[in-house]
């Protein structure tokens, strides 16, 4: 089984986000050995089929290779690929590492085929940070070279169910403004009671649209910090509020309506981290069911994000969980499970299309 071999040699090398050039050359010379005809754009390793017909749609079959760092709560070395009772151990075993060797090997096996659709795989960096060397940059440079995706299957641990929604995030760093003064002669405007009264407002707030299948945008203030010693009013109070996006408001939108609502000022750290829904209807949605899947609302974020251009569905092996975890790793009955239903889900939308 070379796609175990080639997990093996991933959780060797040390691929952190925006470090991962060994795994890039590591795949690279893997799917040339293979026949596959690769190419690199940065740290982004991807192949076409063979028979590339680009009257027809196309299908990005997408994972990543970069890893968190290893967590301190590691009982063993992260880097090495220990298998035990039919567990492969190692950093980035689980996430993502195994869907993107069962989508390799999937791709390897449908590339000749004659498919109502084409297929591009890419194996993509920067995932883990949604970092601009990675899918915000591959897709960009996919057109370029004369490619247009028209949908996209993300790997992802998901215990192949097929994940047809995930929420977006912002990040709002504000700042309340008041007037120094001391504090026993009752001067000064508190900045503190400022950012308390926008805090209230959140609390209180909901979006007038809701999305159906996300449900209501959820906002949580998660740091403050204010004052430099005891008997000083503070003049400025910071604070920060996390915001999952959803559907019904983009996340540009979102920031625009709060900044309306809130006194203080309000800057988006990013807004490039969007919600996706895919339609239940969509033919990716029907093949995924065909071959057993039953539709989810994923609680974790991907390149999805990235692909608001095309709809897209996550499916992969592995368990969330375990993702960013110690001692993280991936049954290799997950994986053996994985090709087969991704072989299932080809076939299947091919039928369907």
């Amino acid at each position: 089984m070379d796609y175990i071999e080639l997990l093996r040699s991933m959780i060797r090398i040390p691929s952190l986000s925006r470090q991962e050039d060994a795994t890039a050359s590591l795949l690279f010379e893997h799917f040339r050995a293979e026949g596959l005809e690769p190419r690199r754009h940065g740290n982004n390793v991807w192949c076409v089929q063979s028979n590339m017909d680009l009257s027809k749609p196309t299908l990005l079959l997408n994972s990543h290779h970069d890893t968190v760092r290893p967590s301190a709560s590691y009982t063993r070395d992260p880097y090495s690929p220990v298998l035990e009772n039919g567990r492969l151990y190692g950093l980035g075993s689980n996430d993502a590492g195994a869907s993107a060797v069962s989508l390799a090997e999937i791709f390897s096996r449908f590339r000749d085929k004659d498919l109502k659709y084409n297929l591009i795989l890419a194996i993509t960096a920067e995932e883990e940070v949604t970092g601009e060397g990675g899918m915000r940059s591959f897709l960009p440079h996919l057109t370029r070279e004369g490619y247009h995706v028209d949908m996209a299957l993300v790997g992802e641990p998901t215990g192949m169910q097929p994940a047809i929604a995930e929420r977006g995030l912002v990040v709002l760093d504000c700042i309340s403004h008041g007037v120094p003064g001391h504090a026993a002669r009752n001067e000064g405007v508190n900045a503190i009671y400022k950012a308390i009264n926008d805090i209230e407002k959140l609390r209180s707030f909901k979006f007038p649209r809701e999305s159906e299948v996300l449900g209501p945008i959820g906002i949580q203030v998660t740091q403050i910090e204010a004052g430099r010693q005891h008997n000083v009013i503070p003049e400025e109070c910071r604070w920060v509020i996390d915001i999952r996006t959803t559907d019904a408001y983009s996340n540009e939108e979102t920031v625009g309506i709060l900044r309306e609502l809130l006194e203080a000022d309000v800057t988006p750290r990013s807004t490039r981290v969007r919600a996706s829904v895919i339609d239940r209807d969509h033919p990716l949605v029907k093949a995924a069911t065909m071959s057993g899947g039953t539709p989810f609302v994923s609680p974790t974020t991907s390149d999805m994000s990235q692909m608001s251009a095309f709809p897209s569905l996550k499916m992969g092996p592995g368990d969330s969980a375990r993702s960013h975890s110690a001692d993280e790793y991936i049954l290799i009955s997950e994986i053996e499970s994985a090709i087969e239903i991704y072989s299932n889900f080809l076939n299947n939308l091919n039928t369907i299309l």
